[in-house]
Formats: structure tokens, C-alpha cells, sequence
């Protein structure tokens, strides 16, 4: 069974059961595989999402982020900065940028996201 197979299966238990923390959950690794599915268009308020989902678990010192080394959480925030500055300098995007800074949020949620659906493993 792979990752998405196990999140479907969540997703249906949670449903059955109402667990509003799971299903939040559930819902936020929905959104993140949607945002960060290359064929998405992606769209300034996604990216704002992902940056403010990031920033909340960064603020809660959500555990995942915990074990992370400090070479690792110093790549996040660069990337994290890469693609907030990228919402002060840039409207619309071309696929190519828009490829990049999906790169940038996959990067920056590294610890917190652990599907990769380009393919590309982070790290």
C-alpha cells in the first residue's frame, strides 16, 4: 500500500469516526498534494496557504520539524524565504517559475509533507 492509498484510508475512517483533529489533518494533506501536484495550477492563494501552514507547525514546534537536523531546518527557511519573497516580487508565474517555486514549498514543508509527486525526494 503506498502513501496515498494509507491517507484515503484515513480519510474514510476519519469520516466515520468525526475526529476534527484527524480530519484537519486529513484535509491540510490534501490540500498540500493538490498545491504540490505539478499538473495544478498554482495560484497566490496556495501559496500563501502553504507558507501559512508551514509557519503555524513552525510555531507549535510540531515534532516532525523536532527531529530534523539544523543543516535541515536552516535549507527549510531558505527555501521557505524563497518562496515568500516570490509572492512580494511576482503576479502570475510561467511554468517554469511555477515548477520552481513548487520546488521551493516541497522544500520548505520538508518534515511535514512526505509524498512527492513529481517524483523527486527531497533531501
Amino acid at each position: 500500500m503506498d502513501d496515498k492509498d494509507a491517507y484515503l484510508r484515513i480519510g474514510v475512517t476519519l469520516a466515520m469516526n468525526g475526529d476534527p483533529q484527524l480530519s484537519a489533518l486529513y484535509k491540510s494533506r490534501q490540500r498540500m498534494d493538490r498545491i504540490l501536484h505539478p499538473d495544478h495550477p498554482l495560484c497566490r492563494e496556495d501559496v500563501v496557504w502553504m507558507l501559512e501552514y508551514i509557519k503555524k507547525k513552525v510555531a507549535d514546534e510540531d515534532p516532525a520539524l523536532m527531529d530534523l537536523s539544523q543543516p535541515r531546518l536552516m535549507q527549510n527557511f531558505h527555501f521557505f524565504a524563497e518562496a515568500a519573497m516570490s509572492l512580494v516580487h511576482r503576479r502570475h508565474y510561467s511554468d517554469q517559475e511555477a515548477h520552481r517555486l513548487r520546488e521551493w514549498l516541497r522544500q520548505a514543508a520538508y518534515g511535514l509533507y512526505h509524498h512527492a509527486p513529481s517524483g523527486k525526494t527531497a533531501e
